[in-house]
């Protein structure tokens, strides 16, 4: 089963899942997809057996086609019981999650599970669980009173060390509940329950109405839930299954013993990039990502911030081609038929610079080198907080952050500001005047002289 059935998931996992099915001959796989916030996606897929298409833009995109592996979609919203139900079910062997970086509840102070969260508190309490750790520590907690078998756990999403991370969430959350429920339940997990880490590749911008009456011209029929995605598609998987799985191997999937290192340069490469071209691009105006990275100097700042700051913080996985990976990135965030807004991309960033930003920035820092370019991407980010009104800021944290910003918005005043949020910056690097620094002028440039003075600066940096 599948929790959170995003236009990601069915585009990466549920394709994955098919061609491993077509290839191996082994047909016995069928995925049951869980909505989390919206149960949009399970109302349409369910009036068309789950089935949906998916259709490829760029070069070397495969024709349009079906796709069929998802036979079951529930919203977990409407229905917890159905949902703890599958989790336990001995039919089911795997449970895949793509919940977003918020959706794992982490208290950013401590990495471990949020138990101050409203949801996590009613989860634990017993209500019908409405989180996706929730969900699945209570459906492991029956499946574990029904003696029903081991069962492994994909987490799918951007985090480093996503598997560990989420056995770490899953058995915080099964160690807070009562010492009758919590003391047998954490001796199942360590027995019968495996979190491989995974890392995940694949751009798949917001399906739009042109998109589904395309859709609709090429394929005869009207499918709600079509979803477009880049011709490239990545998995590489931790081979640590306490049960069955579809043979994803013969899909084109990596096993790999250091997921760890493909994690790392996705995350300081790939995603960070993607973070910068957002708000660069939102800051100038930009409304795609392919908009972006079409203006040479937000170009030049990419290729410079993976050069100089990023690739020597990361030790990269054996067989990556640094300078083919790097330009690859770039070309694929070119592709103009995606579509992929900066407004989308930049969303949640309070979520997700931590990862994607700060680890480079911090161990430039600690090697004592300037990390100019990473810096850059958080002053732009910190533009768009300070520019974009509280209910239109696209992020969990948007009511913290905002009251946490000065009346008189400008370099001096909003850089500091951020900087004292410590849900997003450690003390550390609040405290250090050289990133500070860093900071203050890109803001600058950025708010006095808009993409003039970012041009000049980014050619002549």
């Amino acid at each position: 089963m599948h929790l959170g059935l995003g236009a990601f998931a069915r585009a990466h996992t549920a394709v994955f899942t098919e061609n491993a099915m077509l290839a191996s001959g082994d047909s016995d796989w069928g995925i049951t997809g869980v909505t989390q916030r919206s149960d949009t996606v399970a109302r349409q897929l369910a009036p068309q057996d789950g089935l949906f298409t998916v259709t490829e833009r760029g070069s070397g995109a495969a024709p349009l086609r079906v796709v069929s592996s998802i036979v079951e979609a529930i919203s977990g919203r409407d229905n917890p019981a159905a949902v703890i139900n599958r989790v336990a079910a001995p039919e089911t062997s795997v449970v895949t999650l793509t919940v977003t970086e918020k959706g794992y509840r982490i208290d950013p102070r401590t990495g471990t599970l949020d138990t101050n969260d409203g949801l996590v508190r009613a989860d634990l309490a017993g209500q019908a669980p409405q989180t996706a750790i929730g969900q699945i520590a209570r459906g492991l907690q029956q499946r574990a009173r029904a003696d029903a078998g081991p069962l492994t756990v994909v987490s799918c999403d951007n985090l480093p060390g996503n598997g560990e991370l989420t056995g770490k969430l899953v058995r915080a959350f099964a160690a807070a509940l009562p010492a009758a429920e919590a003391d047998p339940l954490v001796s199942w997990l360590e027995a019968n329950v495996s979190f491989p880490n995974t890392m995940v590749d694949r751009m798949v911008p917001a399906t739009t109405a042109g998109d589904l009456d395309a859709v609709e011209r090429e394929l005869g029929l009207r499918d709600e839930a079509a979803v477009v995605a880049e011709p490239f598609l990545q998995w590489v998987i931790e081979d640590n299954f306490a049960s069955r799985r579809p043979r994803w191997e013969d899909a084109g999937a990596l096993f790999s013993s250091d997921v760890a290192a493909w994690e790392a340069a996705k995350l300081r490469l790939l995603n960070a990039s993607h973070s910068m071209l957002a708000y660069l691009g939102l800051a100038a105006g930009k409304t795609t990502i392919s908009d972006a990275v079409a203006e040479d100097a937000f170009l030049t700042a990419c290729r410079r911030m993976m050069a100089e700051d990023a690739l020597p913080t990361i030790g990269l996985p054996q067989g990556m081609d640094s300078d083919a990976y790097c330009a690859q990135v770039l070309s694929r965030f070119a592709n103009p038929a995606l579509g992929h807004t900066t407004a989308k991309v930049g969303s949640d960033g309070s979520q997700k610079i931590g990862l994607r930003l700060l680890s480079t920035i911090r161990a430039t820092l600690d090697a004592g080198r300037e990390p100019r370019w990473a810096a850059l991407a958080v002053a732009a980010w910190m533009h768009h907080v300070a520019s974009t009104h509280t209910a239109e800021l696209n992020d969990p944290l948007a009511a913290e952050l905002h009251a946490a910003l000065p009346s008189s918005r400008n370099a001096a005043t909003v850089v500091p500001a951020l900087l004292r949020c410590r849900s997003i910056f450690d003390g550390g690097l609040a405290a250090h005047d050289g990133f500070a620094g860093l900071l203050t002028h890109w803001y600058s440039i950025i708010d006095t002289h808009g993409l003039d003075g970012l041009r000049n600066e980014i050619n002549h940096g």
